[in-house]
């Protein structure tokens, strides 16, 4: 199927919406590397804060990655003393991940920086526009995603 022609007047949100996300990530690696952690290791350690505690096989599953790549994680932020793994007092061959107190100081540091970069990042939107923004992005990201196929096949007099 060859693909359709789109007019060059046409606006599109994927590039900008890439823009944002690359300069959103390079402040934010930026304001972590000073505290010692990566992107992945700040969404271990908010999961782990939220969940009160989790198995490693079930932070893997909620990470979306490999038994041995967590395992590969939780040595970096042991090894920092931000988390803890403890036998399950229900399974002995299983682990529970607790985020530590130090733990616990640790994102809330990185959650503090985190917020002046976006300040940075954001700094031309005004806070009500902020909201909108942040609101928008949760419904697109919530939504069922939908390819160009098929929004033709539910709508057909729409070209994408």
């Amino acid at each position: 199927m060859p693909a359709l022609p789109v007019e060059e007047s046409e606006r599109r949100s994927g590039p900008l919406l890439d823009h944002l996300a690359r300069r959103m990530r390079l402040r934010s690696e930026s304001v972590l590397t000073p505290l010692g952690l990566r992107p992945r290791h700040l969404v271990a350690l908010t999961v782990l804060r939220d969940s009160d505690g989790i198995s490693q096989q079930g932070l893997a599953g909620t990470l979306q990655i490999d038994g041995t790549n967590v395992v590969g994680l939780l040595n970096d932020l042991e090894a920092e003393g931000l988390v803890e793994r403890r036998r399950s007092p229900e399974d002995r061959r299983r682990h529970v991940v607790i985020l530590t107190a130090t733990g616990a100081k640790r994102l809330r540091e990185a959650e503090c920086a985190l917020a002046v970069a976006e300040d940075e990042v954001l700094g031309a939107l005004e806070p009500a526009e902020r909201d909108t923004l942040y609101d928008l992005l949760r419904r697109a990201t919530s939504g069922r995603p939908l390819n160009c196929a098929e929004a033709a096949a539910e709508e057909p007099d729409t070209t994408c």
